[in-house]
């Protein structure tokens, strides 16, 4: 599935929910299913800074692909990153370099979010979008 795809079906599945209480708690269920980061990766280079609660991610390439995996010590801050990797795991960087991230407003997420968390969710973004970077340069 391209980006754009799997960006479209978060969209219909939010869609489903009522209200936010229920969002929250999908995403909560979203973070209970994320590929979770091996222990040897929770290290200091991995976390995402401006994130209030602890976030690491870990990236590598699996054919010509950036593969995410990552872990929070937050159950919705670990929803959120669940989100952003089902988004962009498994895609060539230049698709994630690309790729704008509207669905996280059409879904309402940032203004649910505290400041904090809204500047988390950036953060978390860029950082991925900078391993995609990299990787990109790698392949260049």
């Amino acid at each position: 599935m391209t980006i754009q795809e799997i960006q479209n079906e978060i969209i219909e599945e939010f869609s489903m929910f009522e209200d936010w209480e229920e969002r929250y708690q999908y995403m909560i269920d979203l973070g209970k299913s994320l590929p979770l980061i091996q222990e040897q990766y929770k290290t200091e280079d991995n976390i995402i800074k401006g994130c209030q609660s602890k976030v690491w991610v870990h990236a590598e390439m699996q054919d010509d692909k950036v593969v995410f995996t990552a872990d929070s010590d937050a159950i919705i801050t670990k929803g959120i990153i669940a989100i952003l990797i089902r988004v962009f795991s498994k895609q060539h960087p230049k698709d994630i370099i690309e790729a704008d991230t509207d669905f996280i407003d059409e879904i309402g997420l940032k203004e649910h979010l505290s400041p904090t968390r809204a500047n988390g969710l950036v953060s978390m973004i860029k950082q991925l979008k900078m391993y995609a970077i990299a990787y990109q340069t790698q392949l260049s």
